[in-house]
């Protein structure tokens, strides 16, 4: 299921699997292996691509094609893998990505608001426990933070300005 905007939405991308065709129209999201193998296959294309990302990949490596590409797909393999936290703050502060930015994987609950300080805006949910506390309770959220984060640029709270208040 797919979490955006604070509630589950229809997904409209398709992830292809390695060797497999891509359909001849649509979103789809291809692994990254797989799109530099292939890529100039898709020069005169206008269909939407997106990008699996396995951790630990070097952004330099598809670096000169996020002009092409309307969404990135970074993978938690397991939670305690937070190498796609620093890609997705990368992409945005760093490169200027405005595209999509999905969390895909081992994505928990209480990893929500992180990644989405960090660039992430959609997050593909599998558990069924994290899928249900979703629905009953929304994400949760801390309205104070101690650092700026994408998204979340706060004003000092008081005479700390350290102390965020998100706005």
């Amino acid at each position: 299921m797919l979490w955006k905007n604070g509630a589950f939405v229809d997904d409209p991308w398709r992830a292809i699997a390695e060797g497999e065709d891509p359909p001849p129209a649509g979103h789809v999201i291809l692994p990254l292996d797989w799109w530099l193998q292939e890529r100039d296959a898709f020069a005169n294309s206008n269909a939407p691509i997106g990008l699996r990302v396995e951790p630990g990949v070097s952004i330099e490596t598809f670096l000169q094609d996020l002009g092409r590409v309307s969404l990135i797909a970074l993978s938690f393999p397991k939670f305690g893998d937070g190498r796609a936290f620093s890609t997705a703050a990368l992409l945005r502060e760093r490169h200027g990505f405005r595209g999509e930015i999905r969390a895909v994987g081992d994505v928990l609950l209480d990893q929500l608001q992180m990644m989405e300080r960090c660039g992430f805006d959609s997050f593909e949910i599998k558990d069924p426990t994290v899928q249900r506390l979703l629905s009953e309770r929304g994400a949760p959220a801390y309205s104070r933070f101690y650092q700026p984060g994408a998204g979340a640029e706060g004003q000092a709270d008081g005479p700390r300005p350290w102390a965020r208040k998100r706005i």
